[in-house]
């Protein structure tokens, strides 16, 4: 490859020496988020419930965590904050079901609040001391949903909690700027994942296949790209903003 390409390159998206966390990392989505984050350079922290990952790196570090146990969330933040530092925060982990609304008990609508979204604001308020501190401008990304956009039946309750990942990153993004970090959202449309699947019968594939202009499901990597971009220098200029990688689904008329 040509020098001057490979410096360009390793300018604008290289994240050696860049340490963060990734949330939900053992599979699905998150793995293939940490799997770009640490092919390009990154030191990854996955907080997982297994502390297992389908995918493994050198640079990947699994630890069992249940993100909504504050306490023990802003022990293990702190302990890789003042060892190394924090660069960014990718809060991807999350939970649904599939059930109509007005069947839906407290426990779960507490539960999926819970996970998706305190766990969300937890997990940045414990980061931030470090984040602010770090030398290439703190990030946290928080992966939302075009479900905070469209309305989803059976799936209110999520949709419920992703249009507030969406509210929670303008408001963070606006509040922490002059402190050195950006805050944006990545919106996944359908990826397939152990999540998404539990979701969808075959009628809903359909349905969801034609509702969307590319008319294909993406990849856990496309996700990890877009976060990749939001992270490294070649987004320093962006926050505030909810970034659809959904294969046209937001856009899509007739």
């Amino acid at each position: 490859m040509n020098i001057e390409i490979e410096k360009t390159l390793a300018e604008l998206f290289s994240l050696a020496g860049r340490v963060g966390i990734v949330t939900g990392a053992s599979g699905g989505i998150g793995a293939g988020i940490a799997e770009v984050l640490v092919k390009v350079g990154a030191k990854v922290y996955d907080f997982s419930r297994s502390g297992q990952g389908k995918f493994n790196h050198p640079n990947l570090t699994h630890l069992a965590v249940d993100i909504t146990d504050r306490k023990k969330v802003e022990q293990l933040i702190q302990e890789i904050g003042e060892a190394e530092g924090l660069d960014f925060l990718v809060n991807n982990a999350g939970i649904t079901k599939r059930q109509r609304a007005e069947e839906i008990e407290q426990e779960f609508w507490a539960k999926i609040n819970q996970v998706n979204l305190t766990a969300v604001f937890h997990l940045s308020q414990a980061a931030y001391p470090y984040l602010k501190k770090s030398q290439y401008i703190g990030r946290i990304v928080n992966i939302s949903s075009m479900a905070a956009q469209l309305g989803f039946a059976e799936v209110v309750p999520y949709c419920a909690t992703k249009a507030g990942v969406a509210g929670l990153t303008r408001g963070l993004s606006v509040e922490w700027v002059a402190d050195n970090i950006l805050v944006n959202s990545v919106a996944p449309g359908w990826i397939p994942s152990q999540m998404s699947i539990q979701v969808m019968d075959e009628d809903r594939k359909a349905k969801i296949l034609d509702r969307m202009s590319m008319h294909k499901f993406g990849e856990a990597r496309d996700i990890g790209t877009m976060v990749l971009y939001l992270i490294s220098n070649a987004g320093k200029y962006i926050t505030g903003q909810e970034i659809a990688v959904d294969g046209g689904a937001l856009s899509y008329g007739y």
